[in-house]
C-alpha cells in the first residue's frame, strides 16, 4: 500500500524523486534523572524523543559545583591511592579511566594479581574503583571475581593478612619515654598521640581528624566528642577516656594543647606539625606542602612517627610489621588478655556490635602464643638423673 495515497505520511516528507525521508526534528536533551551539569556544560542532545529537562532540572550552581569539587578531591587517602594508581594504569594503556568499561576493569584486577597482591588488598583497591564511577556507570564485577576465585585457590599465600604487632604497654611505655628524653614539643607531640592512640582506640585518620573542640581535658580523663566513625555513621558520640597512671594520658594530652595555645592555637586540629625549630606550622605554610589535608597531619605520619619511636626505644617484634595500626591493636590485645568481655572490647574499639575482629586479629593470636603444650613435658636433664 502506498502511504501517500492515504495521506498516512507521519514523522517524514516527500523529496523530488519520490523518496520518503525522516523529517528533521529539533535535537532532544540526552539526560536522565541522574544527569548534572556543571556551570557552563552544554546539555547533551539526542534525536531519539525523550523527556525534555529545562536547565532549571540540568545545572547545580556554583557553589555546589564548588563543594561537589571539593568533596570529590578530598576523599579518602585509600580512595584517592587506588583511583591514582588506576588512573596512571590506564594512561599507560591507553584506556579511558572514567567511566571505565567493564573489559578494563577486569584487564586491572588481573594486573593485581599479576603482581601478587594480597587478595584482601585486590578486593579493597577494586571495591574502591567500581564505587567511584558515575552513577549508572559501575563495571559489571562478576568476571573480576571470578578470576580472584580462581587467584584464591592458586596463591594461598595471598591469603594471609599482614597483621600490625600490637604495641601493648609494656612496648607503648617505653615509646613515649624516649620520644620525651629531649623535652622538645615534637617529643610533646608524638607521646600524647600515642597515649591518646592507644587509649582511645582510633583509627589513625581518626586520630589526626580530631579538633580541640572535640576535646575535655578533666583531671582524670579526658572527654572526645565523635560526630561518627567508620561503624557509627551520623551518629555521635561521647566517649569518656579514664586515665592510668603508666599511660599518664591527662598530662601528656594537657601539656601538648597547653604548649598549642602557648602558640596562639585554640581551635582545629589536635595534632600539628611541628618544625625543627619546636614552632608549629603556620596555615600559610601547610597550604603549601600539604594541599590536601592543610594543617590536619596525613594518617601517614601517625604511622612514621611510631616507626621511629618504637626503633629508638630498641624495641623488637615477633615478626609483624609496627605501623600506627599498632596502637589500635595493642589497646585490644590489652584488653582481651586482662579479661575484658566481648561487649567491652566492641564498644572501647567502637567495632560492629557481635564483630570477630577484636578477638580474631588481636586477642586470639595472643592467647595462642602463650600456649605451650609441652610445657608439660618435664625437661630432660641427664645430669640431674645420674644424682638420683
Amino acid at each position: 500500500m502506498d502511504l501517500r495515497d492515504e495521506g498516512e505520511i507521519i514523522g517524514a516528507e516527500l523529496v523530488e524523486d519520490g523518496e520518503l525521508v525522516p523529517a528533521a526534528t529539533a535535537a532532544r536533551p540526552l539526560v536522565d534523572e541522574h544527569t548534572v551539569l556543571m556551570p557552563g556544560e552544554s546539555i547533551p542532545t539526542s534525536d531519539d524523543p525523550r523527556t525534555t529537562y529545562t536547565e532549571r532540572d540540568l545545572y547545580v550552581s556554583e557553589e555546589t559545583a564548588r563543594a561537589l569539587k571539593e568533596a570529590k578531591e578530598e576523599g579518602s587517602p585509600q580512595r584517592r591511592t587506588a583511583m591514582g594508581l588506576f588512573e596512571a594504569w590506564c594512561a599507560a594503556q591507553g584506556r579511558v579511566a572514567e567511566p571505565c568499561t567493564t573489559a578494563t576493569y577486569t584487564e586491572y584486577g588481573r594486573h593485581l594479581m599479576a603482581r601478587g597482591l594480597k587478595v584482601t588488598t585486590i578486593r579493597h583497591y577494586m571495591s574502591l574503583i567500581r564505587t567511584s564511577m558515575p552513577p549508572g556507570k559501575k563495571p559489571d564485577n562478576s568476571l573480576f571475581l571470578l578470576l580472584l576465585t580462581q587467584y584464591r585457590k592458586k596463591n594461598k599465600r595471598a591469603l594471609r593478612r599482614k597483621e600490625a604487632f600490637p604495641i601493648t604497654l609494656p612496648y607503648l611505655v617505653p615509646m613515649m619515654e624516649k620520644a620525651e628524653a629531649d623535652d622538645r614539643p615534637i617529643g610533646w607531640r608524638d607521646s600524647a598521640m600515642f597515649a591518646f592512640g592507644y587509649r582511645f582506640l582510633g583509627r589513625s585518620i581518626e586520630d589526626v581528624d580530631l579538633d580541640l573542640e572535640d576535646l575535655t581535658i578533666l583531671d582524670d580523663m579526658v572527654l572526645v566528642w565523635l560526630a561518627e566513625d567508620k561503624t557509627h555513621k551520623g551518629e555521635e558520640q561521647t566517649l569518656y577516656l579514664h586515665d592510668r597512671k603508666d599511660l599518664r594520658l591527662v598530662f601528656r594530652m594537657r601539656r601538648w594543647v597547653d604548649y598549642l595555645a602557648s602558640q596562639g592555637i585554640t581551635t582545629g586540629p589536635v595534632f600539628r606539625e611541628v618544625k625543627r625549630n619546636g614552632t608549629i606550622a603556620s596555615s600559610e605554610t601547610r597550604a603549601k606542602t600539604a594541599t590536601k589535608r592543610g594543617d590536619y597531619l596525613r594518617p601517614q605520619t601517625v604511622n612514621e612517627r611510631v616507626k621511629v619511636w618504637f626503633a629508638a626505644a630498641g624495641l623488637k617484634t615477633d615478626g609483624r610489621p609496627v605501623s600506627s595500626h599498632s596502637l589500635r591493636a595493642g589497646g585490644a590485645t590489652d584488653l582481651g588478655m586482662n579479661g575484658a568481655t566481648d561487649e567491652e572490647l566492641e564498644e572501647a574499639g567502637r567495632w560492629k556490635k557481635g564483630s570477630r575482629i577484636p578477638r580474631e586479629r588481636y586477642v586470639r593470636p595472643a592467647k595462642d602464643a602463650s600456649k605451650d603444650p609441652f610445657k608439660k613435658v618435664p625437661t630432660h636433664d641427664p645430669e640431674a638423673r645420674a644424682q638420683e
